[in-house]
């Protein structure tokens, strides 16, 4: 099948596309799940913890939720064997699992937060693309993308080891992109594509109401992020791949979403 063979988040047979958003009780992980949802396309919620990811799920409007450690390899491909036997192939994953340590500078950035930071942003990543690899290769419209910081083109020593475990997972991401345009067709479209989301920093309504005299500058909200995610499907894969895309921050004096 080729990109022709699809209508907005549906193949041409019907059968919605399936996206899997993991990091799914996060505030941007319902975010994307419920614009997913409203596109048409068919959405599985990752979490670690059960009731956490029920409700983002059900606040999200009825994503399908499920428990993982995607820290944990053979848990991931329990995962994806399930998915497989219940409900089919992934044709996307939308990757939201991360964190943030920082420190006063480089002599005490701490092995605890590189331990957190590596097994989050780095880890996570590469037991998700490696085990769903083969789906979205094959899919007829394959999508990966996750979220890094635009502290990575201009790392401070404070935040060292953040910055070096988003560079990492970015790197992972670019060579993912390059293995799509080894394994695309060869006479058709590239049909698969990865791509890098680049922020400030993420904002929700959550943190404005708690902190409503904050304007958080520079800061790209989850639901624009969220819009970003739905309308990586109905772009062309060759144009996206291996992209890094920086996503607006909220206009100044923005309050609410």
């Amino acid at each position: 099948m080729t990109e022709g063979s699809m209508t907005g988040s549906s193949l041409t047979d019907g059968r919605p596309l399936r996206v899997l958003v993991t990091g799914g009780s996060g505030p941007s992980g319902v975010a994307a799940a419920h614009a997913l949802l409203q596109a048409g396309f068919d959405v599985f919620t990752v979490g670690s913890d059960t009731a956490r990811i029920e409700a983002a799920a059900e606040t999200a409007g009825g994503a399908t939720p499920l428990v993982c450690d995607l820290g944990d390899l053979a848990a991931v491909r329990e995962l994806q064997q399930e998915l497989a036997r219940t409900a089919g192939k992934i044709d996307g994953i939308i990757h939201l699992v991360g964190g943030w340590r920082g420190a006063q500078g480089i002599a005490d950035q701490s092995d605890e937060d590189w331990d957190f930071l590596e097994r989050s942003a780095v880890t996570t990543l590469r037991n998700v693309t490696r085990v769903f690899y083969d789906d979205l290769a094959a899919s007829p419209c394959g999508r990966f993308a996750m979220v890094s910081s635009t502290a990575v083109g201009s790392p401070a020593a404070g935040v060292a080891s953040y910055v070096a475990a988003k560079a990492a997972a970015e790197a992972w991401t670019m060579a993912m992109a390059e293995g799509f345009r080894q394994d695309g067709p060869a006479d058709g479209p590239q049909h698969s594509a990865a791509v890098v989301f680049v922020v400030k920093a993420l904002v929700d309504a959550g943190m404005r109401s708690r902190q409503p005299e904050r304007k958080f500058p520079g800061y790209t909200d989850v639901e624009q992020l969220a819009a970003a995610a739905v309308g990586l499907f109905s772009q062309p894969a060759a144009e996206l791949n291996g992209q890094r895309l920086v996503l607006a921050p909220v206009p100044a004096g923005a309050a609410t979403t």
